[in-house]
């Protein structure tokens, strides 16, 4: 029933003007979740993963697509992950470690990313001898030494060159001096500390920034160049992972991000085949349209001449919109005939950003309606909090 952008074979108003996921009302999970609730659709995260994996097939040594936990950590979804074939998981926690093993991946289908690791971290790291850990610092390369010598290890480097959607600032992790990674004058010094506790650096990481897009491949293609001088100094390098990042449409005006330009630019940097393995781990491309935050409309009224709708779940639960400027494109769960209004639509956390969207247009809404709020399958529920007391939520995974 229309031709919205964000339609597709899962997800659309059927003849009745009910929003479906997979051939499910969407209204009708959220009425029976009894308040805020997540949905996400199995069979799209498999096709995110699919497009993935045959955009890197046969680029160089075995390739691997490891999902990145802190998109999501929905154990469902883990699991549904790891049937569906991913190579393995990158983690950033001792406790996300842990989750992991439970959700049934191996020690060596993990990958151990983390920054201002402390001791009791590197003690469970220890613990897990067969789990590749990336250090980003020179200092949690001494500490891990001392626990784990002769322990084959990777450094995530910071080129100071980064990539993030719409070029924004907040989601480009190393295009400035940040916290993240080993910089190139502290790299000879890396090796020092390695050969002095017998460990071998054979793998490179950097994770540059957050949903890139196809205006954005020209960064990311420097980002790529710019991390050449690293590999240079690896004699035994063995795999280079090139983080997450890559993106997903949030507007009308984005468009899906092309692999196969992507691809051409990776052979480009690192040759056809490269002489390692490329290894990415995303999160947001496998998760992030998969899935959809429903709220219910509990205010719908006009305020100094401004329409605004307000929802039973607040940026607590989702806080991209608030925090990253990444937008959720809202959708209601029934049309309702008549013409579009623009509104405002607010949350329910006593704090002023807690704006999902200002001046949208939407059809005709009623209290008591419900809203879909797609591309909240990644960074929702796993940086929610219980602010105000209203954390709680329900997650669904649809097939």
């Amino acid at each position: 029933m229309g031709t919205s952008w964000w339609i597709r074979e899962d997800i659309n108003h059927n003849e009745a003007g009910i929003l479906t996921l997979n051939g499910q009302s969407v209204e009708r999970i959220a009425r029976s979740s009894g308040g805020p609730c997540f949905i996400y659709s199995a069979p799209r995260i498999s096709q995110n993963l699919e497009r993935l994996k045959s955009a890197l097939c046969g680029l160089g040594p075995k390739s691997r697509v490891l999902y990145a936990m802190k998109a999501n950590r929905f154990l469902p979804l883990l699991t549904y992950l790891k049937m569906s074939g991913v190579d393995g998981i990158d983690v950033c926690s001792p406790n996300e470690l842990r989750l992991a093993r439970q959700a049934g991946f191996a020690e060596n289908e993990i990958s151990y990313t983390g920054t201002s690791v402390s001791n009791a971290d590197l003690d469970i790291i220890a613990a897990h001898p067969d789990v590749w850990v990336n250090c980003d610092s020179l200092s949690s390369l001494k500490r891990l030494g001392q626990r784990c010598r002769g322990r084959e290890i990777g450094l995530r480097i910071n080129q100071k060159a980064g990539v993030g959607y719409h070029d924004s600032g907040k989601l480009n992790y190393t295009g400035a001096t940040t916290k993240f990674g080993i910089y190139e004058e502290q790299f000879d010094e890396a090796f020092k500390i390695a050969a002095h506790f017998g460990m071998e650096i054979t793998g490179l990481h950097f994770h540059a920034g957050c949903g890139y897009l196809n205006s954005q491949l020209e960064n990311f293609r420097n980002v790529l160049h710019r991390a050449l001088p690293f590999i240079e100094k690896v004699p035994n390098l063995k795999h280079v992972n090139i983080g997450g990042g890559v993106g997903v449409p949030h507007m009308e005006i984005d468009k899906p991000l092309d692999l196969s330009a992507w691809r051409l630019i990776l052979e480009e940097a690192f040759g056809d085949p490269p002489p390692f393995s490329i290894w990415m781990e995303p999160g947001d491309y496998l998760v992030k349209d998969a899935g959809m935050l429903v709220l219910e409309a509990n205010t719908v009224e006009t305020k100094n001449g401004r329409n605004f709708i307000g929802v039973n779940g607040g940026f607590n639960l989702h806080i991209e919109p608030a925090f990253y400027q990444l937008p959720l494109e809202i959708v209601p769960c029934r049309i309702r005939s008549g013409e579009s209004v623009e509104v405002t639509v607010a949350g329910n956390i006593n704090e002023a950003l807690d704006i999902f969207a200002d001046r949208c247009q939407l059809s005709p809404v009623e209290e008591g309606d419900y809203l879909a709020f797609l591309n909240a399958g990644g960074y929702g529920t796993a940086m929610s909090s219980n602010h105000c007391m209203r954390g709680t939520f329900s997650e669904y995974l649809v097939f």
